[in-house]
């Protein structure tokens, strides 16, 4: 697209000074013609280019130029940056080049103050990312298996259609054609994944729904009380809102979740120090598992 070759070109001169014509039209793979008219579309946007002739000469920028004093702020500049920078847990080598184009463009040092990683520690919940990501910008059918909640497998075709990172993990939409649906799969679950070369054609889909795959599944309300020694993962596992802290320092927490091994696995991770006061049938549960795991350990 012409855009993006107006972009490189301006990147280039910012790096190297001065390029022959020659240079850019084998570089583009376009005729000289194209690239003078370039240079001509560059000048009535208000891009300061000019082209010297004869031996030695060639198409330059003025001396100083950076490409924000002509197009964004000061502000919209470290915007961008900083969004790109935000990428880090996802970060391709394409991203990487976008990067340094934008950070010489805007004549800028890159500063590292801001990182987003959305991994667990020693965990690698992307590593089906960049293969979905490709798949979804090139419109081709996945393919792969997956465990659902309950540890059962099966062979999933989908047009994925969206990334989506939410509760702590990663997730692909998309249209599944076992089901005629649209599906969301949570990324840790997927395995075995093919990119196919079968393209498909962008369905007329309503919002996909926010629920998960195995959507069937109830639907808890929970109350429970945690003693003050587990203050810190309160706070790091619910809202202020879900949270009323008693006299005796202890907390009374209120949440809705789907009834499966997630919550059971929460509950767990406080130990002795949680209580389920509702409903009892999680109650019992929660008995139940630690009845046996002290078997196991007797």
């Amino acid at each position: 697209m012409q855009i993006n070759r107006l972009l490189e070109i301006v990147y280039v001169l910012l790096r190297q000074k001065s390029v022959t014509a020659r240079e850019l039209a084998e570089r583009f793979e376009v005729s000289q013609r194209t690239i003078y008219r370039d240079i001509d579309a560059l000048s009535l946007a208000g891009i300061p280019v000019y082209t010297e002739k004869g031996k030695g000469g060639g198409i330059s920028l003025l001396p100083d130029f950076v490409l924000n004093k002509s197009i964004l702020s000061e502000q919209e500049q470290v915007e961008i940056l900083s969004a790109l920078q935000s990428l880090s847990s996802i970060t391709t080598e394409e991203t990487a080049q976008v990067l340094r184009k934008m950070a010489t463009i805007f004549n800028k040092d890159l500063s590292s103050w801001l990182e987003v990683d959305f991994s667990d520690w020693g965990a690698e919940n992307t590593k089906f990312f960049e293969s979905f990501k490709s798949a979804i910008f090139e419109r081709r059918i996945a393919e792969f298996d997956y465990y659902n909640a309950y540890g059962e497998k099966t062979r999933r075709r989908i047009e994925p259609t969206q990334l989506w990172f939410k509760a702590r993990a990663w997730y692909i939409k998309g249209f599944c054609l076992a089901k005629q649906d649209t599906r969301v799969f949570k990324l840790l679950r997927v395995k075995n994944l093919a990119i196919t070369n079968e393209h498909f054609t962008e369905r007329d889909m309503l919002e996909l729904p926010c629920e998960l795959e195995q959507q069937d599944r109830k639907v808890v309300a929970l109350t429970l009380k945690i003693e003050p020694e587990m203050a810190y993962k309160v706070y790091d596992d619910f809202t202020e809102d879900m949270i009323e802290k008693q006299d005796d320092g202890s907390y009374f927490v209120a949440i809705t979740a789907l009834q499966d091994n997630w919550v059971y696995s929460l509950i767990l991770s406080y130990g002795e120090h949680i209580e389920v006061l509702s409903p009892v049938h999680i109650r019992e549960a929660i008995r139940d598992k630690a009845q046996k795991l002290s078997q196991k350990h007797s």
